[in-house]
């Protein structure tokens, strides 16, 4: 049975709200510092990625503040080519973009859970 977009909204504000608390209080020092953390956080950003695909694109072009080729495209970088991706894009990434995609994923479901 293939998942409702819904399902795939969930995951990414589920995910959002995983690295807000794995996040809070850290510093890029402590990210790069702490490999788990690090670890953890990529792949947060993958499953982000990922469940990124299962959103159709009416629903993405709602939200153009939001790169979703690239958020789909950083899942593929880090799958495939992790060692060249540095400590400073991935926190970047967390702490710029990230609070922006909550926003935008929270717009969605509204929209999707309309009765």
């Amino acid at each position: 049975m293939s998942r409702e977009v819904r399902h795939f909204l969930y995951d990414i504000r589920q995910t959002i709200s995983i690295i807000e608390n794995a996040t809070a209080g850290k510093s890029f020092a402590d990210y790069s510092g702490d490999p788990i953390l690090k670890l953890g956080l990529e792949r947060a950003v993958e499953i982000i990625s990922e469940a990124s695909r299962g959103i159709p694109d009416d629903l993405k072009t709602s939200r153009p503040e939001i790169p979703w080729p690239k958020i789909r495209g950083i899942g593929n970088v880090l799958r495939l080519e992790y060692h060249g991706l540095s400590d400073k894009i991935i926190w970047g990434v967390i702490v710029d973009e990230i609070p922006k995609l909550r926003l935008a994923i929270e717009a969605i479901l509204r929209v999707v859970e309309e009765p």
